[in-house]
C-alpha cells in the first residue's frame, strides 16, 4: 500500500521544468545568460543553484561561499559538496572583515542586527560580483520564510529571480531530493549559521511542518483563523502565525512611492518589468 501523499507535495518534474523556464525566459529578457547566488551548504541555496545551472548550464553558474568568523566549517564543506556535485563555479570571500568594520563600533548589538548586517554585507558583495560577470543575483528564500518575515530585507530577501519564493519548506525539500542533491546537505537542520547551534526552527519556536500547514491553509486556501483551528491546529500557534505574517507585510512589498503626478512608479507605471529584449 502507498503512503497517503502529503498535501503539499509537488508534481516535482513538472515544477523543475516550470522554474527552470522561469529562470531562463526571465534573465533572457534583459540579456542576461549568467547568474550567482549566495551558496552557503543549506538546501535553499543548493536547490536555486540547481535549477539555475539547470538553466543556464553550470559554468554560467557561480556560487559565493560568503562565511563570517564565527560561521561553521561544516557549512563550507556541504557548499563545496553541493557545487561539486552540480558542476557550477565556487568562489569564497570572507565577509568577517567587512562585517566587523561595522560592528567593532556597536559592542551593545544583539544577535539579531549582528546577523541582519552579516546578511546585507553577504548581498553587498553578491551584487558587486554580478557587475563583472554579468550575471544576475538569484534567490533562495522560499515562501515559508517569506511570508513569516524570516529573512533579511535588502539582505538575504534581496534578489533579481526567485525560483524558491512560492514554494513552501516542505516543498523545497522534496524538489531537492527529487533533483539530487547531495543527502547531507537535504537532512541536516536548517540554519542560517549565524552563531554555534543556531537553527532555524529553534528561533522561529516552531517547525517547519507547523508553519507549512498553518501557512497552506490560511494563505492557499484562504480559511479564516477558526477554521484553521478546527482542523486541528493549536490556536495560540495559529493566531502567532498570523501576527507574523500580518508584521513583516512591509518585507513582501517594494519601498511605497507617494504619488503626485500622473502616473508614478510602483503605482500606476509598471512596465518596466515586461520590457524586455
Amino acid at each position: 500500500m502507498s503512503a497517503t501523499p502529503h498535501p503539499l507535495d509537488l508534481n516535482v518534474e513538472l515544477v523543475e521544468q516550470l522554474l527552470v523556464r522561469f529562470l531562463r525566459i526571465e534573465a533572457r529578457k534583459f540579456g542576461f545568460q549568467r547568474a550567482l547566488l549566495g551558496l552557503s551548504g543549506g538546501i535553499d541555496s543548493a536547490v536555486s543553484a540547481a535549477l539555475a545551472a539547470r538553466a543556464y548550464g553550470p559554468e554560467q553558474v557561480l556560487g559565493v561561499m560568503m562565511p563570517y568568523r564565527t560561521s561553521s566549517p561544516a557549512s563550507e564543506g556541504d557548499a563545496r559538496t553541493v557545487a561539486a556535485a552540480l558542476g557550477i563555479r565556487l568562489e569564497k570571500t570572507d565577509i568577517s572583515a567587512m562585517a566587523d568594520g561595522y560592528l567593532s563600533g556597536l559592542p551593545d548589538a544583539d544577535r539579531l542586527r549582528r546577523g541582519n548586517v552579516m546578511a546585507r554585507c553577504r548581498m553587498i558583495v553578491l551584487y558587486d560580483r554580478s557587475v563583472p560577470e554579468r550575471a544576475l543575483v538569484i534567490g533562495t528564500s522560499n515562501k515559508t520564510e517569506l511570508l513569516l518575515g524570516y529573512s533579511t530585507q535588502f539582505g538575504d530577501a534581496a534578489c533579481a529571480l526567485n525560483p524558491l519564493g512560492d514554494l513552501y519548506k516542505h516543498q523545497v525539500w522534496q524538489l531537492a531530493r527529487h533533483l539530487g542533491l547531495p543527502s547531507e546537505v537535504i537532512d541536516k537542520p536548517p540554519t542560517a549559521d549565524l552563531f554555534e547551534g543556531q537553527t532555524d526552527e529553534g528561533e522561529l519556536g516552531f517547525s517547519y511542518a507547523e508553519a507549512d500547514g498553518i501557512l497552506h491553509a490560511l494563505v492557499d486556501e484562504r480559511r479564516s483563523v477558526d477554521e484553521v483551528v478546527q482542523l486541528g491546529w493549536a490556536r495560540t500557534l495559529v493566531e502567532r502565525i498570523v501576527t507574523r505574517m500580518a508584521a513583516n507585510q512591509y518585507k513582501r512589498q517594494p519601498p511605497l512611492v507617494a504619488k503626485l503626478g500622473e502616473r508614478t512608479v510602483t503605482h500606476d507605471f509598471r512596465y518596466l518589468r515586461d520590457w524586455g529584449r
